[in-house]
């Protein structure tokens, strides 16, 4: 089917007003202070809260 009326630039850039990306929410680890999301694991040390960390790989070469 075709539109019936032509929706001019405003009017799509209107209603696409709110497809925006944003920033995702970081604080600080507790324990290495590196940026992580919150609720989540540390990627560089692991730690979850004080009772859970997860193990870490180690690099062998």
């Amino acid at each position: 089917m075709v539109p019936v009326f032509k929706s001019s630039k405003s009017r799509k850039r209107m209603r696409r007003s709110h497809h925006a990306l944003s920033q995702p929410n970081l604080v600080a680890c507790p324990k290495c202070s590196v940026a992580k999301q919150p609720h989540a694991a540390c990627e560089n040390c692991g730690y979850v809260s004080s009772t859970v960390a997860l193990p870490q790989k180690s690099e062998e070469s």
